[in-house]
């Protein structure tokens, strides 16, 4: 065959198939998009109705890097995100021309004095450095970011050995004594991954001050990688501490009690986003999750939303001063609150018997979760800002605030934030998504399903290989470090010489009228109380 023709057919061929291929697919794609029977649109607009879902399925990462501004985005705005990463990858938080607050909505503000403490005024333990890692920018425009690490030696800001808070001391042999007051809420091992808690471990162990919550998962061996201060959760499922039928197990207690990184327990109520209950997909249930939880492998875990071993406010009450006699370890309860006549009866009940546990977490109806419902997530338990001040005040009430601490969690995840909560009367503050975006979080929103990309929320070994454990160890430890610098700025500016001074004198609610009211207004409190149940 002559060499041009047979180019020639070369040609017609590939034009053919060029052209015959996306027509028979388009053809294809026509006739099954107008035979099916499960979406209307695409039966009487075939093929041009798949634009909608394609742009349906773009539409969260649209508005979280184009379309929504930096105050906009939820859970977590833009601008909160970025604050938390900068922390911990530069440990820096300057900003410049302006705050993007808006300061025209209602909402809390810090009270600064005329004539602030200066920094050689604190009361900080800033002697034993801390040994950790930190970026410089040398070049960072649209299309060049150059940056390199850099060792530094940065002061811890631990608070005054006089000035620390203890919990347990009247009441357990081994009292547990903090030197920050900012520390990891309960995450577990299965909702995180192994290299996501080592990485936590670390880099919390290296901040110094500091504790992880285990959340209601049980105890794991990445919990403990670091050497931290551990407050080991008790869920109603009793992971790490029960039989393999479901019952609870003193030997298994008195283990974890003996060990010294366990400083104290908590028993998870029915939590805010959890009334239901907890759950974990089985496709993260590894045979190493189930044999620290005793459950089976590769099955789904739908934990109860509450504990079969008490009923009531004596039984529980009972519970925990078994736990605590045999673990010799501070006991404590998480809640989120709901019906505050039944946390008022609990009160009552505690001032009557002298009976009580030694800190309460109070987790606001906005806190996080690996997984919940809707309904669940969106509308039990009441906001942090309100519940604080409900408990402190029911507490102080009857007489027994100085017996029992207070952790507060719900998005706390700036030293503002934290400064707030302290004043509204919490002791100590609980941080879960802050210290996740330290991780490498991007709020891909997917934690339920085993796909987290970044490798946080997942237990797949592959998707894992993205997170490099001592890169983010260090992370974690300057975002704490910042915390607590920060709080240690607030407190100068409000005239006081450490965070643990803060009370509602040193905040102010501003409505939406421009009123300034006062948090020693106990009728503005018990409006938003009610204005905050009757919304739900």
């Amino acid at each position: 065959m002559d060499l041009n023709i047979l180019i020639l057919v070369i040609l017609i061929v590939i034009i053919l198939f060029f052209f015959a291929a996306p027509c028979s697919l388009i053809l294809y794609l026509w006739w099954t998009d107008q035979k099916q029977k499960e979406h209307a649109v695409l039966r009487n607009f075939p093929i041009l109705g798949k634009m909608r879902y394609i742009l349906e399925k773009m539409g969260p990462e649209l508005r979280q890097y184009l379309f929504l501004n930096d105050n906009e985005g939820m859970p977590f705005s833009r601008r909160e995100f970025k604050n938390t990463v900068i922390a911990g990858k530069y440990k820096f938080r300057m900003l410049g021309f302006g705050s993007e607050r808006d300061f025209t909505k209602e909402g809390f503000y810090i009270r600064n004095t005329m004539f602030p403490k200066q920094r050689n005024e604190l009361r900080t333990d800033n002697d034993d450095k801390v040994k950790t890692k930190i970026y410089q920018i040398d070049k960072d425009n649209l299309f060049l970011r150059k940056e390199y690490r850099e060792d530094i030696k940065a002061a811890p800001f631990l608070l005054d050995e006089e000035d620390s808070p203890v919990i347990g001391e009247r009441t357990s042999r081994n009292p547990f004594k903090v030197r920050g007051l900012v520390g990891q809420s309960a995450m577990s091992f299965g909702s995180l991954g192994d290299r996501a808690l080592t990485a936590l471990s670390i880099g919390l162990s290296r901040a110094k001050g500091t504790w992880m919550n285990t959340g209601e998962g049980g105890l794991s061996e990445y919990h403990l990688k670091g050497g931290v201060d551990i407050i080991c959760q008790i869920g109603p499922g009793l992971f790490g501490v029960r039989t393999k039928d479901g019952k609870f197990s003193w030997e298994e207690f008195k283990k974890k009690s003996d060990l010294k990184e366990v400083k104290a327990f908590e028993l998870k109520l029915a939590q805010g986003g959890k009334t239901r209950g907890g759950h974990v997909d089985g496709s993260k249930v590894t045979p190493e999750i189930a044999e620290i939880r005793n459950v089976e492998p590769w099955q789904s875990i739908d934990s109860p939303n509450r504990f079969k071993e008490f009923g009531n406010n004596k039984e529980m009450l009972d519970f925990i001063n078994e736990l605590r006699d045999v673990g010799g370890k501070p006991v404590g309860i998480k809640m989120v609150v709901g019906n505050t006549d039944d946390f008022e009866r609990l009160v009552a009940y505690m001032a009557e018997t002298g009976k009580h546990p030694d800190f309460i977490t109070v987790d606001g109806g906005e806190g996080g979760t690996g997984a919940s419902y809707q309904e669940l997530a969106d509308s039990t338990g009441i906001p942090i800002k309100t519940a604080l001040p409900f408990v402190h005040d029911t507490l102080e009430r009857y007489g027994i605030r100085a017996k029992v601490k207070i952790f507060a969690s719900g998005k706390l995840l700036t030293p503002d934030k934290v400064a707030i909560a302290l004043s509204l009367g919490a002791d100590f503050v609980n941080i879960a998504r802050g210290l996740m975006f330290s991780v490498g979080c991007i709020q891909a929103q997917v934690c339920h399903t085993n796909n987290c990309p970044v490798g946080v929320a997942t237990t797949d070994p592959k998707l894992q290989e993205a997170l490099i454990i001592e890169e983010k160890s260090y992370r974690v430890c300057n975002y704490i470090l910042s915390l607590r610098e920060g709080l240690f700025h607030l407190a100068a500016s409000c005239g006081i010489d450490t965070p643990t001074k803060f009370t509602r004198n040193h905040i102010v609610y501003k409505n939406q009228n421009g009123r300034m009211i006062s948090m020693d207004d106990t009728e503005f409190i018990d409006q938003r109380l009610q204005t905050t149940n009757t919304m739900r």
